[in-house]
């Protein structure tokens, strides 16, 4: 989830306005407040929401406004980084304060932004730094809805990281779609590596990914919006709407989650 206040809806580049535009979201681009966002939460069912921030070519959500929505609502929502990887040092250290300081759980990196693969050296600074702080790295994989190159996202490019990072935990957002095949196969592959399936409505999840998720990939499958651009109560009720027995649902939504970036999955007391 991308916090999407009023100062950063007014800046959003044409590749990324476009983006809403596909989903049906243009009415956002006047943007929100977190009390807004958390009533939509309720709406929908959700407890805790990961807001990320976002870096594409010049266009930034910034780490320091996700921690003032983390700060306002610390029950509801919990914080991830995002970096720009072509200065490795200077991310490295924006990296090690929004853990350290902003109490950030987790990094995001989008290769689709910069043209760089995610198995591509300019990224491994960054990677020792997650396994030092024993924190997982999101990344996107499949095509994009911005108007900018797909390939820097085949999954396949995660199977090299993960055999040089053993350590490291990674998790392909995305679905990986039109690879799907190619990202269920890492995450099958490798004990390190997790699918989500953010961005995209549960009633046209592909087949291959549904049967993972209901069968060998269990535990390696979670859930995800991409809010703003899918509306969480749609997204909610189509999950429920998958067939999923009681036990592999609460994985997919909540449980697979909580390990992977190390949250409490029931964070509240009335939930």
């Amino acid at each position: 989830m991308i916090p999407n206040p009023p100062e950063v809806a007014r800046g959003w580049p044409l590749q990324l306005r476009r983006a809403f535009e596909m989903f049906g979201q243009e009415h956002l681009l006047g943007g929100q407040t977190p009390d807004q966002v958390v009533a939509e939460m309720d709406a929908a069912g959700i407890d805790l929401a990961i807001l990320t921030g976002l870096v594409e070519g010049d266009f930034a959500v910034p780490n320091d406004t996700v921690a003032e929505w983390v700060g306002a609502f610390p029950d509801r929502f919990a914080g991830r980084c995002c970096v720009d990887p072509r200065d490795p040092a200077a991310a490295c250290r924006e990296l090690e304060r929004c853990v350290r300081e902003l109490g950030f759980g987790s990094l995001q990196v989008l290769p689709y932004a910069f043209g760089f693969p995610f198995s591509d050296r300019l990224y491994y600074p960054l990677f020792a730094k997650c396994v030092e702080l024993a924190v997982p790295v999101v990344t996107q994989v499949g095509h994009t809805g911005s108007l900018l190159p797909s390939e820097p996202g085949r999954p396949i490019y995660l199977d090299r990281v993960a055999l040089d990072f053993p350590e490291l935990v990674i998790v392909g957002g995305h679905i990986g779609w039109p690879w799907t095949e190619e990202m269920l196969a890492l995450a099958w592959k490798h004990p390190n590596v997790y699918v989500d399936a953010s961005a995209h409505l549960p009633s046209r999840y592909p087949a291959a990914f549904v049967e993972f998720v209901s069968g060998a990939g269990a535990d390696k499958a979670l859930f995800g919006t991409d809010y703003p651009m899918l509306r969480m109560d749609r997204t909610v009720q189509s999950v429920l709407e998958l067939g999923l027995d009681e036990d592999r649902l609460d994985k997919f939504l909540y449980r697979n989650a909580a390990k992977v970036y190390s949250l409490d999955p029931r964070p509240r007391a009335d939930a």
